[in-house]
């Protein structure tokens, strides 16, 4: 190695980097910062919380035994650094495109990913299953999860951390502070105290002295061990954990290599009980644009390194998302009752527009679906309108809040369901999938997707004047298809579709934004001979019967379209069909939906195209099956 070889090209994997130096290790987390940087502006993605955790991720890597040591980081997202030093390197430019690494940890893509993550707050349980197993086999190997502040407001962190405390389970968690909501200022005295806390030299004199209180009257024992509480509390803020027994450590600077060693190092040490180092990092640290900007570049497009300038194309029309926004904020000022929930989702669901119009009547809960489902429902038990703005993916984690809490009690609870269907660069953990299946199974749910953005207006509006149970409204991430918007949305009745395009021979019956697609195949169908209506659902609970029964009737085929997965809308009209006994009477039915299988990342247009969705695929279904002379029942799933 010469002086200006740069020593991120001599690390392959983490056992490289613990041949360096400490003194060489500042240089490489400046190199991998600039790495990252690199990176994430050609493929885009998440760069704020992963350069907010350079020097930890160097720390971590150089401290313990990785893989052997398990290291888990929360989410994922932050985690782009640990790829990069983790023997994927010259993959990192590959980063949320098809083929290419995930933009989250993935256990099949990497040894050193120790836990497949994108949703918040499951690090701390999973670590705890892992410390158990250990423990269970008699092995010594370290187990470290890394947690963001923002993943600790979520309950499942705290279930955890309780029943890790509870048990006295050996593992580490490292909460990483990047908005200063936790601890008090950082500098050489925290970071001292936090190396003396951590120190065996203070823990044993700790459990001296606790062992000295045994012997002291009840009464003096039990004030002994307050006083010491209250006094390292005063000192570090750790109460709080201390309470859930896990022994606190910090706060600590986590760009300062010189502080987290040290700390890391004493704590690996410790063999006995959970210990929580609290270290405070910067979100988008060490790169000026991402620090000057008020998400810290937490999600971004490609950029120009040296401006920061994001590569974003205009827009041809409103997204879906700012469109729901601009509508409750309309229908928000007919009516006061309404309110708007989000769950740490403000600008992912729009509704910072609703918050800057009426900053009393807008919650953000933080990252706890379970709770803000709830919450909803007590609200709405007091007569007002909450609209739940969730996103498909992350509804899931409420589902027993929704049944239980909002449908069993037939709650006016308004969920307005973002990113249904597939979304492209975050993969399968994210796509909106399962709404329609999880949802539809519920006694008193109404249930509504919108085919366009005007569409989703008469939605909006639709929800906000429904008061006879629990709704939900899906709608899909990105650009709408161009429409006219009205004014305001127009109420619209319940379970009655709408006709796109009157034909005779094939029906493509579809609920949601795949009605763009339909009626570019029923163009092409039609060239090819095959007169083809279009018909746009609207409800899927309740079933527009009527409409559906009269196209089974006066069509040859009948297919279904639906951006989610098996059981859905198409399984609740095969049922209805099936029930008065059209199937038996020679009707051909086929269900599009997606296929019984987890998509992988890609552009959302090649991702349909895998799930069959998209016109061409729509055609090339539609001609094979009009050629087919028997009717029968096939659902296309599977074939997939």
């Amino acid at each position: 190695m010469t002086d200006s070889t740069p020593l991120l090209d001599t690390i392959n994997n983490p056992p490289d980097l613990r041949r360096l130096a400490k003194g060489d290790l500042r240089q490489l987390a400046d190199e991998l910062r600039a790495e990252t940087i690199a990176a994430v502006s050609k493929t885009g993605g998440h760069l704020g919380a992963g350069l907010g955790v350079v020097e930890l991720t160097v720390a971590l890597h150089y401290v313990f035994q990785t893989p052997t040591d398990k290291l888990i980081w929360d989410v994922g997202h932050q985690a782009y650094p640990h790829k990069i030093l983790t023997q994927r390197r010259d993959r990192i430019h590959t980063l949320r495109k098809e083929g290419g690494l995930s933009g989250f940890t993935k256990r099949t893509e990497s040894e050193y990913d120790s836990f497949g993550a994108a949703h918040s707050s499951t690090s701390i349980s999973a670590a705890l299953g892992m410390a158990v197993a250990r423990d269970l086999r008699g092995d010594d190997n370290d187990i470290i999860a890394v947690i963001g502040d923002g993943a600790m407001s979520a309950g499942m962190a705290y279930e955890a951390m309780n029943n890790a405390g509870a048990m006295k389970s050996r593992l580490i968690v490292v909460l990483n502070d990047n908005d200063m909501s936790i601890a008090p200022p950082v500098g050489a005295m925290s970071a001292y105290l936090a190396r003396i806390l951590s120190g065996h030299t203070y823990r044993s004199m700790r459990k001296v002295v606790k062992d000295m209180t045994k012997y002291l009257p009840d009464a003096l024992e039990t004030r002994a061990a307050r006083m010491e509480e209250y006094a390292r509390g005063l000192a570090t803020g750790g109460t709080l954990f201390e309470e859930l027994g896990f022994y606190y450590v910090g706060p600590i600077d986590g760009h300062n290599l010189d502080h987290l060693l040290p700390v890391l190092a004493n704590v690996r040490d410790v063999k006995d009980g959970p210990v929580l180092v609290h270290v405070v990092t910067k979100k988008g640290h060490g790169y000026a644009p991402a620090e000057a900007s008020a998400d810290k570049y937490h999600g971004v497009s490609r950029f120009d390194v040296i401006t920061g300038k994001q590569d974003k194309a205009t827009p041809t029309a409103p997204s879906y998302t700012s469109v729901f926004a601009d509508a409750l904020v309309k229908e928000a000022k007919k009516d006061d009752k309404i309110v708007a929930i989000t769950a740490a989702m403000p600008s992912g669901t729009g509704l910072d527009k609703f918050s800057e119009a009426f900053p009393d009547r807008c919650f953000d809960v933080g990252i706890a679906e379970q709770h803000g489902v709830t919450f909803a429902a007590g609200l709405a038990c007091e007569g007002f309108k909450p609209f739940a703005a969730i996103y498909s993916t992350f509804l899931q984690r409420a589902y027993d809040q929704v049944v239980h809490d909002v449908a069993i009690q037939n709650l006016p609870v308004r969920f307005a369901i973002d990113r249904a269907g597939l979304v492209g660069a975050d993969g399968a953990t994210h796509a909106g999938s399962f709404d329609n299946t999880y949802l539809g199974t519920l006694p008193n749910m109404m249930m509504m997707a919108a085919a366009d953005e005007a569409e989703l207006m008469n939605m909006v509006a639709t929800q906000a004047a429904y008061d006879e149970g629990p709704s939900a409204l899906r709608y899909p991430r990105g650009e709408g298809v161009g429409v006219a918007l009205p004014e305001m949305g127009q109420v619209l009745e319940i379970g009655r579709g709408r006709i796109l395009k009157e034909g005779t021979s094939i029906c493509l019956l579809s609920y949601g934004a795949r009605a763009q697609e339909a009626q570019e195949a029923a163009q092409r169908l039609d060239a090819e001979g095959f007169s083809t209506s279009v018909v746009d659902a609207r409800f899927m609970k309740p079933l527009d019967t009527d409409l559906i029964l009269r196209l089974a009737k006066e069509h040859s085929l009948l297919i279904t379209l639906e951006e989610a997965s098996i059981g859905g809308f198409g399984a609740h009209v095969m049922h209805f069909l099936a029930e008065q006994n059209m199937l038996e009477t020679g009707a051909k039915v086929r269900c599009l939906h997606l296929p019984d299988r987890f998509i992988d990342h890609a552009s959302p247009t090649k991702m349909y195209d895998e799930a069959g969705l998209n016109a061409t695929q729509i055609v090339d279904y539609a001609r094979r099956l009009m050629q087919t002379s028997a009717p029968h029942i096939v659902d296309l799933g599977a074939r997939n």
